[in-house]
């Protein structure tokens, strides 16, 4: 990933934990930006932006309206993603490093939870799905230790039902889950979420 922006300058990221906040489907970094304001004082955000062309927009794999995808250029991107992040660990001196997707980006983030299992220390995933495909499946080493935070609104026509339920079903089994949903929010990421992300950052990733 070409560009990416940080919550904070470099000289001040030492010693904080690292959250990576990956984008949906046809969007950008710029996207995330806003939940900049609701980070904790010690939790330092990056927002990548995706490498994978749509139509002049960004995403991290191709994604069609069953929300399936091809299991080698879904590891092909996580993959990129752990290229561009491991030299950032191996140059900093963060505490921890967390993940959160929203739409695909939570796709995303789950699979590089699946691939790196003890890498990671929360994650949060917003009006997103967890990829059900059985190779992936066959990778699931989680043993529910890690918190887990998910917000959607119950009525988001954008993520259809059978990739809900496998979420919830996913989710419920692998991760220590807190799901909270918001109506009237849509395909969005609302206030009132952003406080709860807010919140349960400052619980997992301390004061």
């Amino acid at each position: 990933m070409e560009t990416a922006v940080w919550s904070r300058p470099a000289e001040e990221r030492a010693g904080t934990n690292l959250l990576v906040m990956i984008h949906g489907y046809g969007s950008s970094e710029e996207r995330l930006l806003p939940l900049f304001e609701v980070l904790p004082p010690n939790v330092t955000g990056v927002a990548p932006r995706g490498h994978f062309d749509v139509g002049g927009k960004h995403g991290w794999f191709l994604l069609d309206p069953f929300l399936t995808s091809d299991f080698a250029e879904v590891v092909g991107s996580a993959n990129r993603v752990f290229g561009w992040l491991d030299p950032i660990l191996a140059a900093g001196s963060f505490r921890s490093v967390s993940l959160l997707g929203f739409s695909q980006g939570m796709a995303m983030a789950t699979t590089l939870l699946r691939l790196r299992p003890a890498a990671f220390r929360a994650a949060v995933g917003l009006s997103g799905f967890v990829l059900d495909h059985d190779l992936l499946a066959l990778t699931d080493e989680l043993d529910g230790s890690v918190p887990f935070f998910w917000g959607r609104d119950a009525d988001d026509v954008v993520i259809h039902g059978d990739a809900i339920q496998y979420s919830a079903e996913w989710l419920e089994a692998h991760t220590q889950l807190t799901a909270r949903t918001y109506p009237g929010m849509g395909h969005n990421i609302g206030a009132e979420e952003m406080r709860d992300v807010g919140l349960f950052l400052r619980v997992y990733l301390g004061q």
